[in-house]
């Protein structure tokens, strides 16, 4: 027993140590986080990464130094990643251009061979921000489209506020990479209403027409990028679109089911309304609706319909979750909301004059609110175990949260201006923006057959045993004189503790996967071969509680 103390209170001095970790993994509670694989595209470099629990990478897909991400990667079940990104020099020299400019999507394979391009970068249009893999492999993108003084004046806007003489209005356009063609597109310009200028187009009553979009709302004092769509999401069983609008403060959906011509219109598709907005919700305002008291979304980022890795049994499945940028002057939130759509109807709630709900369903703050805020980036995905996972993107910061509000893992990404750091480097606002963190199942088909060893971390020089360091264990040695041995281990170890007491066992490696199945026992001793497991640090699990950790070293 006075070996195991020493080693415990050794643990517990390098974790408090290692508490004050400043960049990459700086906590990690393997009990209670969900395990898993974890996608980063951080800005200013030109490599996806995936990255294990512990933060180290455990698959690259590396390009050229003169590429920026575009800004977002996912990983396909096949194994097939897809990225958008842009040339490092695309800054505002470029006829169109703004943050979150992207260019070029790729489809690569998981050895990062080249399966199919697409490129929308010119003086007319421009690729942003993010996409959405369909479930026929088909990818829709959002462009910037240019439109010129003179359409913008025909179309009723006050082109006394265009700054620059032009708009650059949202459009969503479907590419099919299997034959390299564009199968179907939606602008926002066919959606117009406007209550200035009854000689021009689109002239209506605002307040009566929340289907359309009012030309003059604008919160960008006349820059171009007028919208500034940052995420997009598609939902496959009512082939729906949803898509944040930031600059508005809202979400919209519109209805994937038409044709390209329907889109163009106001009739047609499953829910008869063409490319007209189904749903719109986070900030009646823009419609002539409400005050600010009724505004729900500010600035917001990742809107998306909540299905990823999730069957119907979680509590939130289907429903929209969202960063929510700009909530205050010094905090931001992550809201989950039901926007009740009626499938059979094909249509969401309606309360007299505004979308409903009246409000959010979840509210999700750090436990230091001021810990959590950014002003733009950032991302919310719930977990399979109910967790959330929130990234921070201006500070390059991403927490799992649990739903007692307790922070199980945190990860710091270790960049500065493109290059890597080491630990101990402290990172300021904007040195590490991150424009979403998504994890990964570890039985998600893309990685059956994979070679996932680790590869080490970003973090320079950092220690490997770093992830041990960090994860807690509890102390339940006295309770049931708990005894592991040999440690470090080679081929087999042993597992003694009080006879007589039932114990349940489990054996973990470092991203919670069971490496035996686990067992109930009451003999007071326990021998497991090891001779198949790789270095490393292994947990033992006593009773659902971590209580020691052993290595294999050969």
């Amino acid at each position: 027993m006075k070996n195991f103390a020493l080693v415990l209170f050794t643990f517990l001095l390098c974790s408090g140590l290692y508490a004050q970790n400043t960049v990459g993994l700086l906590s990690y509670n393997i009990a209670k986080s969900q395990d898993g694989y974890n996608l980063i595209y951080p800005h200013n470099q030109p490599n996806v990464y995936l990255l294990d629990n512990c933060g180290e990478v455990v698959h690259v897909w590396e390009d050229d130094e003169n590429w920026r991400p575009g800004n977002t990667a996912y990983i396909m079940p096949n194994g097939n990643m897809i990225k958008a990104k842009r040339d490092v020099g695309a800054t505002g020299s470029s006829p169109i251009w703004a943050g979150g400019g992207g260019a070029i999507i790729e489809v690569r394979d998981w050895d990062n061979n080249l399966i199919a391009s697409f490129e929308r970068n010119d003086e007319f249009e421009r690729l942003h921000h993010d996409f959405t893999v369909t479930g026929d492999n088909t990818i829709l993108m959002i462009v910037w489209e240019l439109k010129t003084l003179e359409e913008c004046l025909q179309a009723g806007r006050d082109t006394s506020t265009l700054a620059q003489a032009k708009m650059w209005p949202d459009k969503i356009v479907e590419w099919d990479p299997a034959t390299d063609e564009i199968i179907w597109e939606w602008h926002t310009w066919d959606h117009l209403v406007q209550d200035f200028d009854e000689t021009k187009d689109n002239f209506g009553v605002v307040a009566d027409s929340p289907q359309k979009v009012d030309v003059n709302y604008d919160t960008s004092d006349g820059h171009p990028d007028w919208m500034h769509a940052n995420s997009i999401d598609y939902q496959e069983a009512n082939d729906l679109i949803v898509m944040s609008v930031p600059t508005f403060s809202e979400a919209w959906i519109i209805d994937h089911s038409t044709s390209t011509e329907e889109a163009a219109g106001s009739t047609g598709g499953f829910g008869g309304r063409g490319g007209d907005l189904l749903y719109r919700w986070g900030n009646p305002q823009t419609y002539d609706q409400g005050d600010s008291t009724d505004q729900k979304l500010f600035f917001p980022h990742d809107i998306h319909f909540i299905d990823d890795f999730l069957t119907g049994s979680n509590p939130n499945f289907g429903k929209i979750g969202v960063f929510n940028n700009r909530v205050g002057a010094d905090f931001s939130t992550a809201n989950i909301w039901n926007q009740e759509f009626d499938m059979y109807k094909f249509q969401f709630p309606f309360d007299g004059d505004k979308f409903g709900p009246d409000d959010f369903d979840l509210t999700l703050l750090h436990p230091v609110a001021t810990d959590l805020f950014s002003s733009g980036l950032s991302s919310l995905q719930v977990l399979a175990n109910g967790n959330f996972l929130i990234c921070s993107g201006r500070f390059g910061y991403t927490f799992e949260l649990t739903p007692d509000n307790e922070i199980v893992w945190e990860y710091k990404t270790p960049i500065r201006a493109g290059a890597f750091v080491a630990q101990g480097d402290v990172l300021e606002i904007n040195n590490n923006l991150t424009f979403r963190l998504d994890r990964y199942p570890v039985d998600y088909a893309a990685f059956e057959g994979r070679d996932l060893t680790p590869q080490g971390s970003l973090v320079l020089d950092d220690d490997p045993l770093n992830c041990e360091k960090l994860t807690p264990t509890i102390d339940l040695s006295n309770e049931f004189d708990l005894q592991v041995f040999p440690n470090p281990a080679d081929n087999m170890v042993t597992i003694t503790w009080e006879a007589g007491k039932y114990v349940d066992v489990e054996i973990m490696n470092q991203l919670g996967r069971n490496m035996v199945e686990p067992m109930r026992l009451n003999g007071g001793r326990k021998y497991f071969d090891t001779s198949d497991f790789v270095n490393g640090i292994y947990i033992i699990r006593i009773n659902n509680m971590q209580v020691s950790k052993f290595m294999i070293a050969r």
